[in-house]
């Protein structure tokens, strides 16, 4: 808590420097940390600690449009499963906007996209979500993601929404999972906050 007060105190003037760029359309950079807050040490006094946390970021022509950093709400079994439920979350608040900006296209507004339709491009660093999130095959042990987690697969099948790979360093939505260097921080937040 003290060191969220030091951050919000000593960047009470700052603001997000939002900068349009046209080439881009709808982007969602998610990421999740694994069980980040698990303690070896006391795991029966807080079960919390097994959950996982996931973070994401939702721009429009490379502008902030939303953001969220959340413990997830059911316990992840592994790094891949946590990934995708981040994944999924993320789509949950994505495809929404990407609705409404197809809707504003349809009714005349200037609404400019790379293809006809509105698309959305995701960045994601976990391999296994990425095989999850592409390809139709399901296993006994992923069985359960099918029900909860896939209704963004239409999306998907349609090209309205591409998933694509993006080096863990590259990852912009890293720092609203886990603390991350003061280096890193400075990186990932001038390229989502402009400073």
């Amino acid at each position: 808590m003290r060191w969220l007060g030091r951050c919000l105190r000593q960047t009470r003037d700052k603001g997000a420097i939002l900068r349009p760029d046209k080439g881009k359309f709808l982007e969602v950079h998610v990421d999740a940390d694994f069980a980040g807050n698990w303690d070896s040490k006391e795991p029966e006094k807080d079960s919390g600690t097994a959950r996982s946390r996931h973070g994401y970021f939702i721009t429009y022509a490379g502008c902030p449009t939303l953001w969220k950093s959340q413990l997830q709400t059911e316990i992840a079994l592994s790094s891949c499963e946590s990934e995708h439920t981040g994944l999924s979350c993320s789509l949950r608040d994505a495809m929404p906007i990407m609705n409404m900006l197809k809707e504003m296209k349809e009714r005349g507004f200037p609404i400019p996209t790379a293809k006809a339709a509105a698309h959305c491009k995701v960045f994601e660093d976990n391999s296994g979500a990425l095989e999850i999130a592409k390809v139709h095959k399901f296993r006994p042990r992923t069985k359960h993601l099918n029900v909860k987690l896939h209704h963004f697969r239409s999306y998907v099948d349609t090209d309205q929404i591409t998933i694509h790979k993006v080096s863990t360093h590259d990852q912009r939505a890293d720092y609203l999972t886990k603390p991350v260097t003061w280096e890193i921080l400075k990186v990932h937040r001038k390229e989502m906050m402009g400073w």
